[in-house]
């Protein structure tokens, strides 16, 4: 009897999309939150690079490993392009910084801490006002399944139009995180774009890719009549770019860059 094992290709690895990745590492609780840590930082430093900033705008958050009613965030005033490990602030559920040197933006406690509490499957969220996302919200647009990439998010995004100003209050924090419930993305209209994951590395990923997706399908309807894959190929596109491991895997990549160009960013 032949079994699935017997027909896989040998250049495939034994995983959902047949990638040769590894799997998350199990480490202690210090360990884990130094890993966090640093993947949150060189995130912040991806999104500086990226050209992401926006003055104070902008935030990234990751649960802390122990203390699930906390998260760590960069710090108000810091600017993504000089943030390092040491800058990092513990928020609790109150916007009580907890370790840290500086204080929280209020936009980033009020956005993530509701994320947080309602999506236990959330450990990161990604946030910021993009060029790309503000376009593309302003038109009322979510993704269309244009190409592999933007399919990652077909039927897992949302549209937010309820814009009531900068977010400052809990109510509307709790609204957007409601909204969002447990897809990865949300388009804000009149603001930015936020993306979830179950790890710093994922979020950050789905982050990039939306924004860059944005870019393609703006590009493509100021040219012309885009047109979109079918339901069946857009799930077919998903099952592999939608990953989620892989979304784990391909930020691996751009941490090695940005850690090897900045090494600073490192420093604790």
């Amino acid at each position: 009897m032949t079994t699935v094992e017997d027909r896989t290709p040998g250049y495939l690895a034994d995983t959902r999309t047949g990638l040769p990745m590894p799997d998350r590492e199990q480490r202690t609780i210090e360990e884990e939150r130094r890993h966090r840590k640093q993947r949150l930082t060189a995130a912040l430093r991806l999104f500086g690079q990226y050209g992401f900033g926006e003055g104070i705008s902008g935030h990234i958050s990751v649960r802390d490993p122990e203390h699930h009613d906390r998260f760590w965030v960069n710090p108000f005033g810091v600017s993504f392009n000089l943030v390092r490990v040491k800058d990092l602030i513990l928020v609790d559920s109150t916007g009580t910084v907890v370790e840290g040197a500086h204080p929280v933006n209020p936009s980033a406690f009020v956005i993530h801490s509701k994320i947080h509490e309602l999506n236990p499957a959330a450990e990161a969220a990604a946030h910021a006002h993009t060029a790309h996302s503000r376009a593309l919200g302003a038109l009322g647009r979510l993704l269309e399944p244009l190409d592999q990439e933007s399919a990652a998010f077909y039927q897992d995004q949302v549209l937010y139009d309820d814009y009531r100003g900068p977010s400052i209050a809990i109510e509307q924090g709790q609204d957007i995180a409601e909204k969002l419930g447990d897809r990865r993305a949300i388009l804000l209209r009149h603001h930015g774009l936020i993306t979830v994951g179950g790890s710093i590395e994922e979020a950050v990923h789905w982050f990039f890719t939306y924004d860059s997706c944005a870019q393609v399908q703006l590009l493509a309807a100021a040219a012309g009549k885009p047109e979109s894959m079918n339901h069946d190929q857009a799930m077919a596109a998903k099952h592999g770019f939608g990953d989620r491991q892989l979304g784990w895997f391909s930020f691996q990549l751009l941490y090695e860059e940005i850690t090897a160009s900045h090494p600073e960013l490192l420093d604790e």
